[in-house]
């Protein structure tokens, strides 16, 4: 199994995502999220919660650093995010891609598409941890 598959199988086993039922496709250096908006992912104003902007920017920007790091598991320092425009419906498509890489430290940016147009940025920093990518859940490589 390469590497991008098992990131695949690990980020599929997250519990989390049985909420939010995305799905991913990682590549080198980058990786893109794509996740569907329902009502129950809407704030009183029935539009979606930021909280999933946040998700899916930084699930896009994360896996696209974890791609290049085989070894560790990664971990997100900082993240910031800019809302745009409200999403009620349709599919949010996140892409990331890694713009900066030192020994420790790599920084990413994403971007949230709907309908081919940009809702939402974000970028954020990551660093190595001392946990084995090797005994995460659901990674098998």
């Amino acid at each position: 199994m390469s590497h991008f598959d098992a990131l695949k199988r690990m980020y599929e086993s997250a519990p989390i995502n049985r909420f939010f039922r995305p799905t991913i496709h990682i590549e080198g250096g980058a990786a893109t999220v794509r996740m569907p908006i329902r009502p129950d992912m809407h704030h009183a104003a029935n539009a979606t919660h930021g909280a999933v902007y946040f998700k899916i920017l930084d699930d896009a920007a994360f896996f696209a650093v974890q791609s290049l790091v085989e070894d560790a598991f990664v971990l997100t320092s900082t993240f910031q995010v800019h809302l745009l425009a409200p999403v009620v419906d349709g599919e949010m498509v996140a892409t990331g891609k890694v713009v900066h890489e030192s020994k420790r430290l790599f920084v990413a940016e994403s971007v949230i598409e709907v309908a081919g147009k940009i809702v939402a940025r974000g970028n954020g920093t990551f660093m190595r941890s001392a946990i084995k990518l090797e005994s995460m859940p659901g990674f098998a490589s």
